[in-house]
């Protein structure tokens, strides 16, 4: 284990008692000139293979190579992409990730904290790359020694723009005289530039995200349409403009007023016949109330004799009657009794009967 304490020991048999020299395979200086050969502190870089040489006056005799495998847990990871260029969308895609490990480590992918699908591989491959695929990528290798997590790596993949949308400010109708905002948007990577432009004109009439009209006229009516274009395509969305006269707004608002002044005054007219109809009601020989007013033709009295002379048509208009009480007759008898009025002509026989008490 990486860290630990190793000590190689080289022992042949010889007289004169031989010299002990040691050697890592593929280098020829020699590492020791001991029969213990020891590592205070072994690493990584000591792993390989080692044999010892013994001499002495009579001749020399190399050992049996000893393999030493120094474990360890896994180095920090590093990932790499490829293709190294711009990542365009619906290309193929890998990405790589490789740490130093004994034994050797398992690999697992996330994306921003999440872990990936098909994230047990050294490899991650994306056969046709999305723009939703974009984001920060990083794995994690391990063994049972340990684990490490690779710094993030920014996966930005570029795409034309997409299908620009297109708003109006204000949203209401467009009236002649008015400032008007025209605001082109699309979701694009690299992001968009904007340029719009006028049905049959050859000319772009504005480049930006925002269009204004400051002073908009009739002549400004009609179809427009704004392009996003970047380095990988482009795309447009049309727009159209009607343009409502000054003059037809200002009928609009008259004719609103107009209606809505008549509704008071309707409302008015009415409020005041309601209170002049109460208020007749009110009135002697108007239609029968509480205060003493009485219908002669239901009291127990006798009709006058004239009364019954008259037609029965002429008898049906004579039916109400209005009776005062006299406040200061001690004797609660009827005061005055006063045939009603009608409102039509009066006959020379109906003048002849108005001494009728």
């Amino acid at each position: 284990m990486e860290g630990s304490s190793v000590n190689l020991t080289c022992s042949s048999d010889a007289n004169p008692a031989a010299n002990y020299t040691w050697y890592k395979e593929n280098q020829t200086a020699p590492q020791g000139l001991q029969g213990l050969y020891g590592f205070t502190t072994i690493s990584p870089e000591d792993r390989g293979t080692y044999y010892c040489r013994s001499e002495n006056q009579y001749g020399w005799i190399n050992s049996s190579p000893v393999f030493i495998d120094v474990q360890y847990a896994p180095k920090l990871p590093s990932v790499s992409v490829s293709p190294v260029d711009e990542i365009m969308e619906g290309s193929s895609v890998n990405l790589t990730c490789s740490s130093d490990a004994n034994p050797a480590a398992n690999y697992t992918w996330y994306k921003e904290n999440q872990t990936a699908p098909q994230g047990q591989k050294g490899t991650y491959s994306f056969t046709t790359i999305r723009s939703k695929d974009s984001g920060m990528y990083s794995c994690k290798s391990e063994n049972k020694y340990g684990h490490k997590t690779s710094k993030g790596f920014c996966i930005d993949v570029q795409y034309a723009p997409r299908l620009p949308s297109v708003s109006l400010s204000p949203s209401a109708a467009i009236v002649e005289g008015t400032s008007l905002n025209l605001t082109c948007s699309s979701d694009a990577n690299p992001a968009a530039n904007y340029t719009w432009y006028k049905v049959n004109e050859e000319t772009s009439v504005a480049s930006g995200q925002i269009f204004i009209i400051s002073d908009i006229r009739s002549e400004h009516g009609g179809n427009y349409y704004c392009e996003a274009h970047n380095t990988r395509g482009r795309h447009n969305s049309t727009l159209h403009l009607v343009v409502v006269s000054g003059s037809v707004k200002s009928v609009a608002v008259g004719l609103v007023t107009v209606i809505f002044l008549v509704i008071i005054l309707l409302s008015i007219s009415l409020l005041i016949r309601k209170k002049r109809s109460s208020g007749e009601t009110n009135k002697p020989g108007g239609r029968l109330g509480n205060e003493g007013q009485l219908n002669m033709a239901s009291a127990n009295d006798d009709p006058p004799a004239s009364a019954q002379r008259q037609p029965a048509e002429e008898q049906g208009e004579l039916c109400n009657a209005t009776v005062s009480f006299s406040k200061n007759n001690e004797d609660p008898l009827y005061s005055n009794t006063l045939q009603t009025k009608l409102d039509r002509p009066k006959t020379k026989k109906e003048e002849e009967e108005d001494d009728v008490e």
